[in-house]
């Protein structure tokens, strides 16, 4: 009966959902794409029909955090074919950007009974893997009705996640109870599944601390580093993935106190906010220079906005230290394990609940430090950028905390080679 109700509310939530969808594509056109997967219509399934390994990522880091494993299935598991779903146009276009023609990619549908048996008599997987947080109790529903295992895996669970799925207890410990495993990232990220009525649950790791920096992207960062400071010994802040009302708080507080040859290099999480930011930087007084402009660095701008996709490596090996966006405003962090695997220091804000476990062995170890608020972010680094022994401290820190829980994409698959026998190979 709650399964009903729920559906019940999903299917009365479809206008409001597409209605969604149309506000979102003014800024993401690319939203107005493909509606007919989010229902479950799809054209005609590829041939020849090999086996399925379906993975579902939402977005941009679950896709990324996917691809040690991605790795893994590919090599021993030659002859199946690697489908991703996604939710977002950007975990869409990351996926193509990662894995280009090795993996075929479409839309998950939205949680209703008839989308998903269309989903999966289009798929016909012989395995599923859900990324990091998503439980949709039709889809698990779905998959045990045609016996296919389904896996939550590099799974987090914050307080206020665990505060909110426990708002309906009976749908969501069926629904974590139709799961064939779980892999969770971090003990207290099992407890918290454990208490919502999970079963059968193993803590993996994270992923993507397996996930290795590529050199030519980390040779990249540090030639820009050289031309950047050129003679001079200029100084350069990363703000990475930062989210709506950051940068407003941290160009605020460099405006109160600036800090001497120091270079902003601010990069947004979402492209579709490249241009307001870039406007709100230029209307506070800064000069900028945008990294897709492709020209060289003017000695005169304080800001570089990196407006590139795919880069995130090359900025943290050009940087002398990395703030972590979504960290200073109630957003729950972005992700720091890039960060430390390049060696570069790494600055916080208050909220880390998206990362609680990381942000606490991080700062644990001294990789990164914490900061209450943009001034103190602006006071912290202009103490460390005159502290060269402490930054090298910091960094070689952050590279044996990274280099200390790699491992987790062979603990996940040990979880799902349960599912795929050798003969299937």
């Amino acid at each position: 009966m709650v399964r009903l109700l729920y559906a019940l509310a999903i299917y009365l939530l479809l206008p409001v959902a597409f209605l969604h969808l149309l506000w979102r594509s003014r800024r993401q056109p690319a939203y107005l794409r493909h509606w007919g997967e989010r229902l479950g219509v799809y054209g005609a399934r590829p041939s020849p029909a090999a086996p399925v390994i379906w993975i579902h990522a939402v977005s941009v880091g679950e896709t990324r955090a996917a691809e040690p494993l991605v790795a893994l299935l590919r090599r021993r598991y030659p002859n199946h074919r690697i489908v991703f779903s996604h939710t977002t146009p950007t975990g869409r276009t990351t996926s193509r950007a990662i894995y280009g023609d090795a993996v075929d990619r479409l839309y998950l549908p939205y949680d209703t009974p008839g989308a998903m048996r269309s989903f999966l008599r289009h798929l016909r997987p012989v395995l599923g893997v859900i990324m990091e947080t998503e439980i949709w109790p039709n889809l698990v529903a779905a998959c045990a009705q045609r016996d296919i295992p389904l896996l939550l895996v590099n799974a987090r669970l914050s307080a206020r996640s665990a505060r909110r799925y426990a708002w309906l207890p009976s749908l969501t410990r069926r629904a974590l109870q139709g799961l064939s495993g779980i892999g969770a990232q971090a003990e207290e990220d099992a407890r918290r599944l454990r208490e919502l009525g999970a079963q059968g649950v193993t803590v993996t790791g994270n992923l993507k601390f397996d996930l290795s920096p590529p050199q030519e992207l980390v040779e990249r960062g540090r030639g820009w580093r050289s031309d950047w400071r050129g003679t001079t010994q200029r100084w350069v802040l990363l703000a990475a993935s930062t989210r709506e009302g950051e940068e407003q708080l941290i160009l605020d507080a460099l405006r109160r106190r600036p800090v001497a040859n120091l270079l902003l290099l601010l990069v947004p999480r979402h492209p579709q906010r490249f241009d307001a930011v870039a406007q709100l930087a230029t209307a506070m007084g800064f000069r900028v220079q945008r990294r897709s402009a492709g020209v060289a660095l003017d000695r005169g701008t304080m800001l570089l906005l990196g407006d590139s996709m795919g880069e995130m490596y090359a900025y943290y090996a050009a940087s002398d230290l990395a703030f972590i966006g979504g960290s200073m405003l109630p957003y729950g962090s972005q992700n720091l394990i890039e960060a430390c695997a390049v060696g570069t220091p790494v600055l916080l804000g208050p909220s880390t609940h998206n990362f609680a476990w990381a942000a606490e062995a991080a700062l644990a170890c001294g990789a990164a430090r914490q900061v209450a608020d943009a001034d103190e972010l602006v006071a912290v680094a202009t103490a460390l950028l005159g502290n060269k022994q402490e930054r090298e401290a910091m960094g070689e820190a952050g590279l044996q905390f990274s280099a200390r829980h790699r491992g987790a994409s062979e603990r996940t698959m040990q979880l799902l080679e349960k599912y795929l026998t050798p003969t299937a190979r």
